[in-house]
């Protein structure tokens, strides 16, 4: 799939961010763990909850749409144990259904998962923390495998404040007796989401958003109805594109405090931002400079922001340094922004942007997720035309990225791999003949 886009024109107006694909993927597994029936609202439609319905239904379980953004889940009954190959690679959140099913004290079977080549997740934390909690864990032939054993609640420290894993630990131990105590644990607000999620259901989970986190465990859970967080990475997103195109946005349904990182380094960069309750106005008046941006865990500046930060860095005055210490393969996006004319320079963990540099249209391709949609980003400032390959992977994050552009005043449009022009409808994250009732078109 490609994007086509015709740069060079300021983005104005207000958008709506959706719901936090990161909390929910994760939400989904969880709501395994209370065997009955679930509502989950503010679920974004993109194409990894698509795949994370397929494993749902994979397992046993049931799901579908209801209104525009609100999941039902069931799961009465056995589960089946094994997720589908095909399915588990497309997806690194389909490892999490191991520590939801470890909950429900059933066994899982789970290829080792797939998602963006951005660097090393390794599944050692997961598995270690797993372990000590009583289950019997082995990794064989590419499959990673759980079954309860004796189980009870201990404590663990993370070597690494990994989300992923300090999720596993936190499903499981919700269902393992005893107290559970996750040290250096992650402090993301998709970890205070879950730990909110767990208790509605009838867990016993505190001290979520700090590094110790307690967990006692519980023997009955039950159904719930629950609200994802607003996304900021999709707000930091629309954020930054204010900045990129020389417009003013005001971006709307985000928790300002989940952005506090993102709006001092643009505030750096010379760009109005004023935050108000649920909303964030930015605007560009002048000329941007240069800053230098270390990624890191939360509250740190998050590493899914960093490659859109790159292209308000390659605009801006002077020359800024971005230390990226989180995933080592997320400057992929580098060599696609210097056919733009973007002059970066990346050794290692380290990318030097010499800014101020015009943006000329080209072809480029996106290598992941966040570095399609920087790719955009680029484009909506570039001179002339711009045309993405590889474009579906921008799904993956972004509820109707078309639409929610284009309402700004972008110039965007979809193409097939032929050059037909098409209208992506949000069915592409929805299961096939189910109700749709959004009506919007994009992504």
């Amino acid at each position: 799939m490609k994007l086509i886009i015709q740069g060079g024109t300021p983005l104005r107006g207000r958008v709506r961010v959706a719901g936090a694909k990161n909390s929910s993927l994760v939400l989904i597994a969880a709501s395994a763990i209370s065997g009955e029936e679930v509502y989950l609202d503010n679920v974004p439609r993109i194409a990894d909850v698509k795949t994370q319905m397929e494993i749902v239904r994979a397992l046993g379980g049931q799901v579908s749409w209801e209104g525009s953004n609100t999941l039902h889940l069931k799961w009465h009954g056995s589960l089946n144990s094994d997720i589908p190959y095909n399915m588990a690679k497309k997806i690194r959140a389909s490892n999490l259904f191991l520590g939801a099913m470890a909950a429900r004290k059933g066994s899982i079977k789970i290829p080792l998962p797939g998602g963006c080549n951005i660097g090393s997740r390794p599944m050692d934390l997961h598995l270690k923390g797993l372990s000590m909690l009583g289950f019997d864990v082995s990794l064989e032939h590419g499959y990673i495998e759980a079954r309860p054993g004796k189980l009870k609640g201990c404590s663990i420290y993370l070597d690494f404040p990994s989300v992923g894993a300090t999720e596993n630990i936190m499903m499981a131990a919700a269902g393992a007796p005893g107290t559970t105590v996750i040290e250096n644990a992650a402090k993301e607000p998709e970890i205070v989401d879950l730990a909110n999620f767990l208790n509605a259901m009838g867990g016993r989970v505190r001290g979520a958003g700090t590094d110790l986190i307690i967990i006692d465990g519980v023997t009955k859970f039950k159904g719930t109805r629950f609200s994802v967080i607003p996304d900021r990475v999709e707000a930091g997103t629309y954020m930054i594109a204010a900045g990129v195109t020389g417009g003013e946005v005001t971006v709307e349904n985000v928790i300002v405090k989940h952005l506090q990182p993102v709006i001092a380094k643009l505030q750096d960069v010379g760009l109005t931002v004023e935050p108000n309750e649920d909303k964030i106005y930015v605007k560009r008046t002048g000329e941007i400079v240069a800053t230098d941006i270390k990624t890191l865990p939360y509250p740190g500046f998050p590493t899914d922001l960093q490659s859109p930060m790159m292209v308000l860095l390659a605009l801006a005055k002077g020359t800024s340094l971005i230390v990226e210490n989180v995933f080592e393969n997320r400057f992929q996006v580098a060599d696609e922004l210097k056919r733009m004319g973007a002059k970066i320079q990346v050794k290692g963990h380290t990318a030097v942007i010499e800014g101020g540099k015009e943006l000329s249209g080209a072809q480029v391709k996106a290598p992941d997720l966040r570095a399609g949609v920087s790719l955009l980003l680029a484009g909506l400032a570039a001179q002339g035309e711009t045309e993405i390959c590889s474009a579906e992977l921008i799904t993956r994050g972004y509820e109707r990225v078309v639409g929610k552009f284009s309402s700004l005043g972008a110039n965007i449009r979809g193409l097939t791999e032929e050059g037909d022009g098409v209208e992506l409808r949000t069915a592409l994250a929805a299961p096939e003949n189910e109700n749709n009732t959004a009506g919007q078109t994009g992504f």
